[in-house]
């Protein structure tokens, strides 16, 4: 029987009074804990840099903690939602997230932060439509393939997979366009991580590889990167090669990590962190903070969370009884487990530098709602599994 056969479970509201125990508590406490985690590393990262704080040493862990508290109730939302009723919701937040990704490309709103043009500009607050297309494209993609098999009580075909590239394949360019390379890597890996559990041929995922390859060199070719960002695949290579430039940040997070050693140096007491000698450290480089401060102890404690969490997602998925389900859980296992893989390997020097946050540590309002919002929708298919 393919992994697309047609379950038809009987959709059944979830009783939102037994939710709360039939929740996924080992889930929800991976998540806490690095939330609770990123803040004391946002805070001991912010406390003293005065330029970033305006004298409120506090001011981004509370932030941080806002962040935190808006997305779960966007998670309880997502968690708690009717099952049909995420289906039908699925079209308007693939459409929204790709107006989000146009309106940054229009000057004068989007804003232009560290190279790329990712962010629109609030009074409040500002909002990287990039983050929320993550979800769109998983959700987008999942929908596509479980109705094809759903509707026609068949297997998923070759034309089927092209359609639901394609619809990957729009918000992809968006994101190109601004650019920002590692969001493009991660909306690389949700894809073929549905797509492999979508039920085609092997030979399909050789032709996705080699695709992507051609579309690699073809963007260097035509100079759709930025020179920054080939120059940071060239320091991932060699970092030593200009230390003082395009290399720095890497040697520096190496430093910081080294300096932590196995118990670290304390929090509030790491020499590289204090002295600020590490940029973007609270957000993209908030790893080194963990290193250089918690030692490997530390470092290892998230590194052993995010597994925890991708554990559950994966069981999540396998355990889910419909296309749909199962589908949207391996994107997202896919999409936590390869952003946090290249967070964790650009601070160590073995992923290149690419700008992307540590889910649930690094702080970031869109970051954390998008991620928050894709935790709730895992239980929502741990509830409908739990309850059929």
């Amino acid at each position: 029987m393919s992994l697309l056969t047609p379950i038809r479970p009987s959709w059944s509201r979830v009783d939102r009074r037994s939710a709360l125990w039939q929740a996924d508590w080992v889930l929800v406490f991976g998540v806490l804990a690095l939330s609770a985690i990123g803040a004391l590393l946002i805070w001991s990262a912010t406390y003293r840099r005065t330029s970033l704080t305006d004298g409120n040493q506090h001011a981004f862990m509370v932030r941080h903690a806002l962040n935190f508290a808006i997305g779960l109730v966007l998670a309880i939302g997502a968690a708690v939602t009717d099952h049909r009723r995420v289906r039908l919701l699925a079209p308007f937040l693939y459409v929204a997230s790709v107006l989000g990704l146009v309106l940054v490309l229009v000057p004068g709103v989007g804003a232009v932060i560290n190279g790329s043009r990712s962010w629109i500009q609030l009074p409040w607050m500002s909002i990287q439509p990039s983050e929320f297309a993550k979800l769109a494209v998983i959700v987008g993609m999942a929908l596509l393939i479980a109705e094809k098999g759903e509707t026609n009580h068949r297997d998923v075909r070759t034309i089927d997979i092209a359609q639901a590239i394609a619809v990957a394949a729009v918000p992809v360019v968006l994101v190109m366009l601004q650019p920002d390379l590692g969001t493009v890597m991660v909306l690389g890996s949700i894809v073929f991580g549905i797509i492999a559990v979508s039920g085609v041929p092997k030979r399909w995922m050789l032709g996705i590889v080699t695709a992507a390859t051609v579309i690699a060199v073809l963007a260097i070719q035509l100079n759709v990167l930025k020179k920054y960002q080939l120059a940071r695949f060239t320091a991932f290579a060699d970092p030593s090669q200009d230390p003082q430039g395009i290399g720095y940040n890497v040697n520096q997070a190496r430093i910081a990590i080294g300096n932590g050693g196995v118990f670290g140096q304390g929090l509030f007491h790491g020499s590289q962190t204090q002295n600020a000698f590490v940029p973007e450290q609270h957000t993209d480089f908030v790893f080194t903070v963990a290193g250089e401060e918690l030692g490997l102890i530390g470092a290892g404690a998230i590194i052993c969370l995010f597994m925890l969490i991708l554990w559950r997602g994966l069981r999540i998925a396998v355990n889910a009884r419909d296309a749909f389900g199962r589908l949207i859980a391996t994107g997202i296992v896919c999409w936590f487990g390869f952003q946090a893989f290249e967070n964790i390997g650009m601070t160590l020097g073995i992923m290149p530098v690419t700008g992307l946050p540590l889910p649930f540590v690094s702080y970031g309002g869109s970051s954390m709602f998008a991620g928050l919002l894709a935790v709730g929708l895992l239980q929502n298919i741990h509830l409908r599994s739990h309850r059929m």
